[in-house]
């Protein structure tokens, strides 16, 4: 799989799975640990299963994979 996660995509992506993470495990519906999974994942695989039929990428031309 090619990235098609920028970094700054990447980042808003971690901090936003965290937080829902945190809110699910503080007492916010359950349910909002799932997005905040999928968020995480998708920050850490530097790829979106949802962007990829459309061919948007939010990251550079030059950027390569790291890791």
């Amino acid at each position: 799989m090619m990235p098609n996660i920028g970094t700054t995509d990447r980042a808003v992506r971690a901090v936003l799975g965290v937080g829902l993470l945190v809110a699910a495990a503080a007492g916010a519906p359950v349910w909002l640990a799932l997005p905040g999974v999928l968020m995480l994942a998708t920050a850490g695989m530097r790829f979106c299963p949802a962007y990829a039929p459309f061919g948007f990428k939010t990251c550079a031309p030059d950027e390569k994979p790291q890791g």
